[in-house]
């Protein structure tokens, strides 16, 4: 476990605010190559992973978001800022937003995939169109597989608030799927 010292506050930071802390925790997955992920579909392991039969990916506890559905060609997350994802300007830092958005992309394309394939992101476009809070409530990103073929696969995505219905970011990929030799 790595710790930051944080207790240092920075010139010009309000020295009376009290320290906040976040813990997260995990369940290890198990290994792409192991017999438990080898026999199933990529949406069967998506699934599996929803029912809380198999681990969710350690990005998700340790960023604030969750895997909620999963269907053929279409993926679904959830994920809730805050404060612990605030950049220099403070708004929730993009990264969240396209860790968010890599997620529902690639898992979309992995909604097709059958067993024993995998995939790897070989481009992201993000588009961020309005500011996030660190009040912002829940936000949705629903990804589309567009094409899936022998080689490649392509996927759109979108992050709306579940609050107020408004567009957040928009996002697309391209992966290489990964079969077995």
């Amino acid at each position: 476990m790595t710790t930051y010292d944080t207790s240092t506050p920075l010139p010009g930071a309000d020295a009376g605010a009290p320290l906040r802390s976040r813990t997260h925790t995990w369940r290890p997955r198990p290994q792409a190559g192991t017999p438990e992920l080898l026999g199933m579909s990529g949406l069967e392991i998506l699934r599996a992973g929803i029912a809380g039969d198999l681990p969710g990916a350690s990005m998700m506890s340790t960023l604030g978001f969750r895997l909620t559905e999963a269907a053929e060609g279409s993926a679904v997350f959830e994920g809730d800022p805050g404060d612990h994802l605030l950049n220099p300007m403070g708004t929730v830092h993009g990264g969240f937003l396209a860790t968010l958005l890599d997620s529902a992309l690639g898992s979309a394309v992995m909604t097709l995939l059958p067993a024993g394939c995998g995939y790897t992101t070989v481009q992201l476009g993000v588009h961020m169109i309005r500011p996030v809070s660190a009040d912002t409530p829940t936000l949705r990103c629903e990804g589309t597989a567009l094409h899936v073929g022998r080689t490649t696969a392509t996927a759109e995505a979108r992050i709306t608030g579940t609050h107020d219905g408004k567009l957040y970011a928009h996002g697309t990929t391209t992966c290489a799927v990964l079969r077995p030799r």
